[in-house]
């Protein structure tokens, strides 16, 4: 990769230059741009799902599901089959700026938490998905991660804890277990469209301690790999891919080509500190936005609120683990 500046630039500008024009002769071939007309506010929400996709360790399915779902009332299926093709585009974007600026990245969990990705997005596009509800699925991702948000403002804010810059080389039993933290993540992605990547984020700055600077930028190629694994699943195997979702992936293709990297850029001259409560921003405001919309009552209140005791022991298990064994280099 590059090192003179320029060259990294023209280098980022040129795929990106060409995807769009690509898409650019595909719409004026096919008359396409009426669909702005009838689906803009797909590519409104997209202007901050691409940005957060690339500056946080949520991908721009974190936004879209949620809105597709609970403020459009769009099947889920086609809101997941979307956000998957959406961050295919996107966060390989960003993740492409993030090579060839040469921001810091672990590789030493990346690949493995990609290989447990790609299996547990298969397994649970054919067994999870089926038995799942949108809304428990839902109340699932933000009260995990609110849990996730408290744990770590606790660690960071009170506890005051050290971060490092890498991790030490992982022993066999630590890659297992990184590569079955994957497979949970990836199950996450079947459901959502976006998971792996805030669940292995949530796991190595946990246990590790690794910089909160460092897993993001980790974590959106770990996304990338794992929603491009999971288009082509629904695109060219199960094939269910349909008109709608299409279209929509149509209409904001031009905007995650342009924010993802955009947002990726943004937090990578921020600090960790600056980074982790951009995070408990967005952890917040999906978890009150979840509750205004679904507005849980019986089951699925009484659901949330164990998935948030058990969220809450299984983010400290990790945080008092890391106090106890030496991990770091």
């Amino acid at each position: 990769m590059p090192r003179n500046p320029i060259k990294a630039s023209v280098l980022i500008f040129i795929p990106i230059a060409t995807g769009v024009l690509l898409w650019t002769f595909y719409m004026a071939a096919q008359n396409k741009w009426h669909l702005f007309a009838d689906f803009w506010f797909m590519s409104v929400t997209m202007v901050f799902g691409s940005f957060i996709a690339g500056a946080s360790a949520e991908g721009g399915g974190a936004v879209a599901f949620p809105v597709m779902t609970l403020i459009y009332n769009i099947p889920p299926d086609v809101a997941r089959n979307f956000s998957l093709a959406i961050q295919s585009i996107g966060m390989t974007t960003a993740s492409y700026l993030i090579l060839v600026k040469r921001f810091k990245v672990e590789f030493g969990y990346l690949w493995l938490a990609s290989i447990g990705g790609t299996i547990g997005i298969v397994l649970g596009t054919y067994y999870l998905v089926p038995i799942i509800p949108p809304p428990y699925a839902k109340m699932l991702f933000v009260t995990f991660w609110l849990s996730f948000g408290l744990v770590l403002f606790y660690i960071n804010v009170i506890y005051k804890r050290t971060t490092s810059s890498e991790l030490k080389k992982l022993s066999w039993a630590e890659k297992i277990t990184m590569i079955a933290i994957g497979i949970l993540g990836g199950g996450l992605s079947s459901l959502l469209g976006s998971g792996l990547d805030i669940f292995s984020f949530s796991y190595v700055t946990m246990r590790y301690h690794l910089s909160e600077k460092i897993a993001t930028s980790t974590s959106v190629i770990i996304m990338a790999i794992n929603s491009v694994v999971g288009f082509m699943l629904h695109y060219l195997i199960i094939k269910d891919f349909g008109v709608q979702e299409f279209n929509y992936w149509l209409v904001c293709i031009p905007i995650v080509v342009v924010g993802a990297p955009l947002g990726a850029y943004f937090i990578n001259n921020r600090t960790r500190v600056f980074i982790s409560k951009f995070l408990y921003v967005v952890i917040i405001a999906q978890f009150i936005g979840a509750l205004l919309i679904i507005k849980p009552t019986g089951n699925l209140l009484l659901f949330s609120t164990i998935v948030f005791v058990l969220g809450l022991i299984f983010f400290f298990g990790f945080s008092w683990l890391s106090k106890k064994i030496k991990f770091l280099k």
